[in-house]
């Protein structure tokens, strides 16, 4: 997880960007990339695989504050998209700290963000992470193209919510980023469930993108303080 810097009195966050291949994820960040200032980030290192690359930076948020008196570097990955590069993938959550999934709202693309977000699920239960307790937002890119599935349609397939089991937390919650939505709310079968924060985005013009971003940065915040 999280690792303190005493020296330069920072503390280093680790956020994944997962989902199916060419779904957005580098388009995410190379549209952060080009738009933080030069001085607070580091450099962007691209390996590349046969169809797509896996990019990595770190920046450092001037707008975001500080910790107990140190600020917070947030270093950004993008996972390998195909089935067959997992044990990249799988690598690349380790010690992660922030999750992002980017879906592709194309319908046809349907089966491949379902298959993303299970893998994604299976590789953080490897090593023991627990999704639900954790920072994790998606994003619903591509919702500018005509064939973009409803976004209804989306939060049932991809966002459906996990039972809530504890009496103390079976209270509605508001969406802090969505305003009159509620994270947590009961079904009319009478179950309490909660869903993840999501943002609708066009990462190719950077709609939604730093939305996305300083919304998982947050709740990586507040787990920190």
């Amino acid at each position: 997880m999280s690792m303190i810097n005493y020296a330069s009195r920072e503390i280093n966050c680790k956020i994944v960007f997962y989902g199916p291949g060419l779904g957005g994820k580098t388009t995410n960040l190379e549209y952060v990339y080009g738009k933080v200032s030069p001085s607070t980030r580091g450099k962007l290192i691209s390996l590349a695989t046969e169809t797509e690359r896996t990019l990595f930076f770190d920046f450092l948020p001037v707008d975001l504050g500080t910790i107990r008196g140190f600020r917070t570097r947030f270093h950004l990955y993008t996972v390998p998209g195909q089935v067959y590069y997992n044990a990249s993938r799988k690598l690349i959550l380790k010690g992660v700290d922030g999750v992002v999934f980017v879906a592709d709202s194309q319908a046809e693309r349907a089966e491949a963000n379902l298959e993303s977000m299970q893998n994604l699920y299976d590789n953080m239960a490897a090593y023991g992470y627990d999704l639900t307790r954790m920072p994790f937002v998606i994003q619903y890119n591509k919702r500018d193209l005509p064939n973009a599935a409803p976004l209804e349609e989306l939060q049932t397939m991809l966002n459906p919510g996990w039972e809530i089991t504890d009496p103390t937390r079976m209270r509605p919650m508001a969406d802090p980023f969505r305003p009159g939505e509620y994270l947590v709310n009961q079904l009319p079968t009478g179950e309490w469930v909660e869903r993840v924060p999501y943002f609708e985005a066009v990462a190719v013009t950077g709609d939604g993108v730093f939305d996305t971003l300083k919304a998982v940065s947050k709740l990586v915040l507040k787990t920190l303080a």
